[in-house]
């Protein structure tokens, strides 16, 4: 039988004063077991399913279906009709706090969008008039603006450009910034997958000043009284609740909001309104996930005349991507 390494079982450790979550923990990473896809649906969800579906639960969002497990449905001729969105019911918890944000919401930003399930989310979830989905790493914007045109998703355009770009030429112009920030990526081993050195202090540190970055530099992006929505799908807390203090004692006009429907998954590690899904739960293969909002008076700005373009910034390597008007 695999034994568990000392490094995952410190942070087990760390994660759960009780020796039986642990050990719970310890054997859904060890030993993967499938987990209900789940799909959400990007035109009008049928009265009746082609899905064996599960039952909803209380904070699932409606035009979100939980499959049985054994379904497949990105082989359904809906799937490749772009009616739905397949993605895992981790990511749906994730993000689920944008169900908060209150409307209308004019611009969403989208900062490491790829492959484009949380974009997609926004996008249903909150009806905005304009979606910005950035992706920086060149090699996955294809993937992304291929779902967002199967998904129909209009009103989108995809940039590639360092959040660092992104807060020095558009900041104040969003409603709802989501950062669906890059971490170790713990939560692969259970689904099966693998994630070399996920739970090394040197990775996970790497990854929390990456992460660190990119939330600097996405708070410039949002406009007064709007929302920036963080979460991971890593375990560590060097990457999840401490990110959160580290970022509110660096921008104090940000506060924390609840989520009422996600308090059974408050995190037990923190005082602050942020929450965990857990592989032991048997939902998903985990994630974090907290809201802020900017509490500073004022309007939102407008985009930059031209920042839209296609073809901007000629002898620069950053694009612009148009999806549809």
């Amino acid at each position: 039988m695999e034994k568990p390494s000392k490094l995952l079982l410190k942070l087990s450790q760390r994660l759960f004063e009780d020796a039986a979550e642990r050990e719970l923990f310890i054997d859904r990473l060890l030993h993967p077991k499938p987990f209900p896809s789940s799909i959400l649906w990007c035109s009008e969800k049928p009265a009746i399913s082609p899905f064996e579906v599960e039952s909803p639960l209380s904070w699932q969002p409606p035009f979100v279906d939980r499959l049985a497990i054994g379904q497949k449905p990105g082989q359904d001729p809906l799937h490749h009709a772009g009616a739905f969105y397949c993605l895992d019911f981790s990511s749906v918890f994730a993000v689920s706090p944008l169900l908060t944000v209150p409307p209308p919401v004019n611009l969403v930003m989208d900062v490491c969008a790829s492959p484009g399930g949380k974009s997609i989310f926004a996008w249903v979830a909150l009806h905005p008039q304009r979606l910005l989905s950035n992706e920086v790493i060149g090699k996955r914007t294809a993937q992304l603006i291929a779902n967002l045109k199967r998904c129909q998703v209009n009103r989108a355009i995809v940039l590639r450009l360092d959040a660092k770009v992104l807060a020095a030429e558009i900041p104040q112009t969003a409603q709802v910034v989501l950062v669906d920030a890059p971490c170790t990526g713990q939560s692969l081993m259970a689904k099966g997958g693998k994630a070399p050195g996920c739970f090394h202090p040197v990775t996970i540190n790497g990854n929390a000043n990456r992460q660190k970055r990119i939330l600097a530099n996405s708070a410039q992006l949002v406009a007064p009284q709007g929302y920036l929505a963080y979460m991971t799908c890593t375990y560590s807390p060097e990457e999840n609740e401490q990110v959160a203090d580290w970022f509110l004692e660096r921008f104090p006009q940000f506060q924390a909001i609840a989520v009422p429907p996600l308090m059974p998954h408050q995190s037990h590690l923190t005082k602050l309104p942020c929450y965990r899904m857990f592989p032991q739960q048997n939902l998903g293969a985990g994630a974090f996930t907290i809201l802020f909002q900017n509490t500073e008076g004022g309007a939102a700005k407008e985009l930059p005349e031209g920042f839209l373009e296609q073809g901007r910034g000629e002898g620069r390597r950053d694009k612009v991507y148009l999806i549809s008007r």
